[in-house]
């Protein structure tokens, strides 16, 4: 399996990023994976996610499955 390329990804930095290590950028490719990457440290990669794979942690965190108690 090849990495998508990223050197034309427009990332879109969390409104919740801040001056403490919370710093989440997010990029939507052309072939419909998701990107997501430590905007303070771009350099150490990108985790990749399919579709299907992103629709599921987006609705896991809207329904709460990942908040901290």
């Amino acid at each position: 399996m090849t990495e998508p390329d990223i050197s034309g990804a427009v990332w879109r930095k969390s409104s919740l990023s801040g001056s403490e290590n919370n710093c989440v950028e997010v990029a939507f490719l052309n072939d419909d994976t998701v990107a997501v990457r430590n905007s303070k440290r771009p350099e150490a990669g990108v985790t990749m996610f399919s579709p299907n794979e992103w629709k599921a942690f987006i609705g896991g965190v809207k329904q709460g499955e990942f908040d901290i108690v």
